[in-house]
């Protein structure tokens, strides 16, 4: 090879390798502004890609900026809550976007900040920029710091603002931080021997979750407060101090109240258990203890509604059914009974007592139990009831047919011989019988007489009365002798004997009427002074 064959040569090469090297950085620059993709076109700026509510890339400025706004929601929720207060109306112009293609907002912030907005194939491209700011490193941490400093100002804006106290202590107990309230609370408490200066004293001792008092200086006043604690790394902790003055007091009122009605209920013969509506005992009396049988510390250790009865059951003083699961459901039913308030029994026990016992409903899903021991009252009842049957078997077993009439008139007790009189039996009716309708009926079966109008203007007649005695036929011939008698309360009897003779002996206190003129059957006529003008 020749000089200037190889001249030739290294000159072809030389100018192919400077070719292939601008070839290369070409090719790189092309590929380096696809990779910049929505970004290049904004050097210096904060630049976010949204699809719908979905962020699908940003800068690093724009990732900055999401990362200091902390509000809840999505991404685009979270820049919204970062973009309103600043570019007003951004919400709206964003939503229009689609229609409008591109806006430009200015910020009404001294900063002059500029937000520009297109669509692009379905995406909102979205990139903020600032006057004067040139790097894009400066402007990702004016954006960053500006929203981290906006949302530390919001936060002592709202502590400063709350309406109760709120303190930090570290490890030691020393407060290291406190908003306004518990800085009002405690010039509060100071006084000129002891002025308020830094470090804050610590108003509330040893705060735990609940409820602490804070004694004023001069110890008039206590005010009451609700503690809550929140635990901070390094030992120390956040405390919250809810007032709760009005809390304390209705509390203490309740207490009073409470205190009130036990001493009123403490005198009633009535025992008295009452039930919130989680079914613990609050409240009952000495007559409870009585009643039931049960121990006071039982009682005071507020039980629930089944174990108060199940200690009940074992002392002997609820009626015992055949078998456990049967008294249980009873005393489901009894609850239930109860809550609506129509629960009302009586128990027989087994020691010969009889209660009776009655459910009623009280405010707020309250129940209340009332226990009255009604033995004598039952007792009384029984031999009430024993006398009246004798008396009935007394009069059931004479001869005469007898009627008792009350003072308003009413048919109050009658015997088997005037059922077989008469042809009825009064007891078997259930609607009351006056003296005028049974009148009509002892008419109707006898001959005319002025015995029933005389009969019924003696029973209406109020005052001193005196025994009569008259005669009737019945419509089988038979004679009737009929009398009238005075009883206690203005009552009146009416008897009747069948086939008794016209010339009975009759006693002197009774007068004998064979043909009573009717105008002796006048109401007021029955004194023994009218007998003696009439005869």
């Amino acid at each position: 090879m020749t000089l200037d064959q190889g001249l030739w040569l290294f000159a072809v090469s030389f100018a192919a390798a400077i070719l292939a090297l601008w070839a290369a950085s070409l090719i790189q620059k092309g590929q380096g502004r696809g990779r910049a993709g929505v970004f290049a076109e904004t050097p210096a700026g904060t630049v976010l890609l949204f699809d719908g509510d979905r962020l699908l890339d940003a800068s690093a400025g724009g990732r900055a900026l999401l990362a200091a706004s902390r509000g809840p929601g999505s991404d685009w929720a979270r820049f919204l809550s970062w973009a309103a207060p600043r570019f007003p109306g951004v919400e709206t112009q964003l939503e229009r976007l689609p229609d409008l293609g591109r806006i430009s907002l200015v910020s009404t912030a001294p900063d002059g900040m500029t937000l520009s907005a297109e669509w692009r194939s379905g995406l909102r491209r979205i990139a903020l920029l600032e006057p004067h700011v040139e790097s894009t490193g400066r402007l990702i941490d004016a954006l960053a710091q500006r929203a981290q400093d906006e949302e530390l100002d919001s936060l002592r804006q709202i502590t400063d603002e709350a309406p109760l106290p709120i303190w930090r202590e570290d490890a030691g107990g020393r407060v290291t931080w406190a908003n306004r309230a518990y800085v009002a609370l405690a010039m509060q408490q100071s006084t000129e021997a002891e002025p308020i200066g830094w470090p804050l004293p610590r108003l509330i001792e040893s705060p735990t979750d609940g409820r602490r008092a804070l004694p004023a200086p001069d110890g008039s006043t206590t005010r009451w407060f609700d503690c809550s604690i929140t635990p901070q790394d390094g030992g120390g902790h956040i405390a919250f101090a809810l007032p709760a003055d009005t809390a304390a007091q209705a509390e203490q009122a309740l207490g009073s109240f409470v205190q009130t009605l036990t001493k009123t209920f403490a005198h009633l013969p009535i025992g008295l258990a009452i039930f919130d509506r989680q079914r613990k005992l609050q409240l009952f009396n000495p007559a409870l203890t009585d009643l039931s049988g049960l121990p006071v510390d039982f009682l005071s250790a507020r039980p629930g509604l089944f174990a108060f009865l199940d200690m009940m059951r074992e002392r002997g003083m609820i009626p015992e059914p055949k078998d456990y699961k049967s008294w249980r459901l009873q005393m489901a039913a009894l609850e239930q009974s109860a809550a609506s308030g129509q629960y009302e029994e009586t128990w027989a026990l087994p020691s010969g007592l009889t209660y009776r016992v009655i459910g009623r409903p009280h405010p707020e899903g309250a129940l209340a139990l009332l226990f009255q021991d009604i033995s004598d009252e039952i007792t009384r009842a029984r031999r009430m009831r024993a006398d009246l049957e004798l008396g009935q078997s007394v009069i059931d077993a004479t001869d005469e047919a007898i009627a008792v009439f009350s003072s308003a008139g009413q048919l109050v007790m009658s015997n088997t011989a005037y059922a077989r009189l008469w042809g009825h039996d009064p007891s078997e009716q259930v609607a009351e019988q006056s003296l005028s309708e049974l009148a009509a009926l002892w008419r109707a079966a006898c001959a005319p007489s002025h015995f029933w109008a005389l009969a019924e203007g003696y029973a209406a007649t109020s005052g001193p009365r005196e025994p009569w005695v008259s005669q009737a036929r019945l419509n089988d011939g038979r004679s009737l002798r009929c009398r009238l008698a005075p009883l206690a309360g203005g009552a009146t009897l009416v008897g009747f004997s069948a086939e008794a003779a016209l010339d009975l002996p009759v006693d002197p206190a009774m007068r004998l009427i064979l043909t009573p003129d009717p105008a002796e059957a006048a109401p007021d006529r029955w004194s023994r002074r009218d007998h003696a003008s009439t005869a």
